[in-house]
């Protein structure tokens, strides 16, 4: 589940980089599995066919969630000329020794041939090779849906 303002901001910032891929992280609080804010990243590869998180942006990034008691719960990028499904490079980097299992891998296309103003966003799990799509459902709020009982409002 992920909150259509998060959805608009990603493919917001695949569109600007197009024909670059675009890169970034979706933050969410320490245990949950709920993204709360984007984080767009720097493609440091500048490559209309791969993404590099940008080293010293990449561990300040980790390490500012970790002072905030956050986590990386999406990893996301766009596919600039293909359909947005993990290519082989994205499955070896994904199941590498530095990878983050627990994360959600979203993918966006920005490629044209694509009705006007759609673009395909889909989300993976990547272990260990093996790549599954998981629906993504895109919902207006949080509240109410079923993601867990932190969705309690505070002070009540």
């Amino acid at each position: 589940m992920i909150r259509k303002d998060l959805v608009d901001e990603i493919v917001a910032h695949a569109l600007r980089d197009h024909p670059r891929e675009a890169c970034g992280v979706l933050a969410g609080p320490e245990g949950s599995d709920r993204p709360e804010r984007a984080i767009p990243m720097f493609n440091n590869a500048q490559s209309d066919t791969f993404y590099e998180f940008e080293p010293s942006e990449h561990q300040r990034v980790y390490r500012t969630l970790d002072e905030g008691d956050e986590r990386v719960v999406v990893i996301y990028h766009s596919h600039t000329s293909t359909e947005a499904y993990p290519s082989r490079t994205d499955i070896a980097v994904a199941s590498g020794p530095l990878a983050d299992t627990s994360a959600h891998y979203v993918l966006v296309s920005t490629r044209e041939d694509q009705p006007a103003g759609e673009h395909e966003f889909r989300s993976y799990r990547i272990v260990d090779g093996a790549v599954t799509e998981e629906p993504v459902e895109v919902v207006e709020s949080y509240m109410f849906s079923h993601t867990g009982a932190d969705d309690v409002p505070d002070g009540r």
